[in-house]
């Protein structure tokens, strides 16, 4: 596979923070392939504030306006974009139908995914599901027709974002900080995205924290703020409320500023983790949720999780292993 000197290569992934995080030190490794290259990122609209952040990716497509028009306009306007290369991180057919459409000329994709025999010519055989490697090593299977044929190790990859482009943090955020006390953000709720920590163990955290040394916050969206208040914010009257309040943006700029976060497999752990945050992540044992696969990764990060088959976590339901994690062993973390 000959590309021209100055290829414009685009990164496919429209799911979720977290996701696209551990996207990023993939984007780096073909520019340090491929030093003339133009990378675009394709995702969901609501992420171009991280995307922005990456200095290792120049464009973003709007993955949203995209999908609004018809797919034969979809297809012309990523044609309009110049791209050599487009690499499925996140496989969907309707994508993998537009780039075959653009004509755009190295189509990457699994080969387990029936329809990438029609639409990808370049198809690599792995399987992410019961693979033993970390998510952002995963994501290099994919870049082996580049020529970029290592996988590097996990302390590689949690220095390798390029999230240098940040955004200023608002004053009003700002003077919420205090620079005598480690600022710690817990992020308590995952959307669905993963299992949770209960309340009774943040609750218990915030108690066994000296006031004296934790300046605390809780985050998260404004359709969930209702729960943290009653089940967090009811009791601990000196923790700050942010939920709903900030914007994505204003979000990154508030982790870049804090010392730490506490959550389970969510994107603002990833994004902690990417900025050198202590960033504590709470797993499950159970596959394909743990730790091996989605740990946080960057030079402070850290991962708790008990060695041990949970049934819970096997029927979906409350999950007994991630909650038998105590706030003692995450305070122990953070000491």
């Amino acid at each position: 596979m000959k590309l021209s000197a100055t290829p414009n290569i685009i990164l496919s992934r429209t799911d979720n923070i977290g996701d696209v995080v551990l996207t990023l030190p993939l984007a780096q490794a073909i520019k340090k392939k491929y030093p003339g290259a133009t990378i675009l990122f394709l995702g969901k609209k609501y992420l171009k504030p991280l995307i922005d952040c990456c200095e290792h990716i120049n464009q973003f497509i709007d993955w949203d306006t995209l999908s609004s028009i018809p797919e034969q306009e979809a297809s012309f306007a990523l044609k309009g974009r110049g791209a050599e290369v487009i690499i499925h991180v996140f496989p969907r057919p309707e994508i993998a139908r537009i780039a075959y459409k653009a004509d755009i000329k190295y189509r990457i994709g699994t080969s387990h995914r029936f329809y990438n025999w029609l639409y990808c010519n370049k198809r690599i055989d792995f399987t992410r599901k019961n693979s033993p490697l970390h998510e952002a090593q995963l994501n290099f299977k994919l870049a082996e027709p580049l020529g970029i044929n290592t996988i590097p190790l996990l302390e590689e990859l949690g220095n390798s974002y390029g999230l240098t482009r940040l955004p200023t943090l608002h004053e009003e955020w700002r003077k919420k900080l205090d620079p005598g006390k480690f600022n710690l953000i817990l992020h308590p709720l995952s959307r669905g995205s993963a299992r949770n920590w209960d309340w009774k163990n943040y609750n218990r955290l915030i108690e066994i924290l000296p006031a004296d040394k934790f300046n605390i916050f809780v985050t998260g969206t404004e359709e969930e703020s209702a729960l943290i208040t009653e089940n967090i914010l009811l009791y601990h009257p000196g923790v700050t409320d942010l939920t709903g309040k900030l914007s994505f943006e204003q979000l990154i700029a508030f982790i870049a500023n804090a010392d730490g976060l506490v959550a389970a497999s969510t994107g603002p752990l990833h994004i902690a983790a990417a900025l050198g945050k202590k960033a504590i992540g709470l797993y499950p044992s159970i596959r394909p949720m743990h730790p091996g696969r989605w740990a946080p990764l960057g030079p402070n990060a850290h991962y708790l999780a008990l060695d041990k088959d949970c049934i819970d976590c096997k029927n979906g339901g409350h999950c007994k292993c991630i909650n038998d994690i105590t706030a003692e062993q995450v305070k122990l973390i953070l000491s």
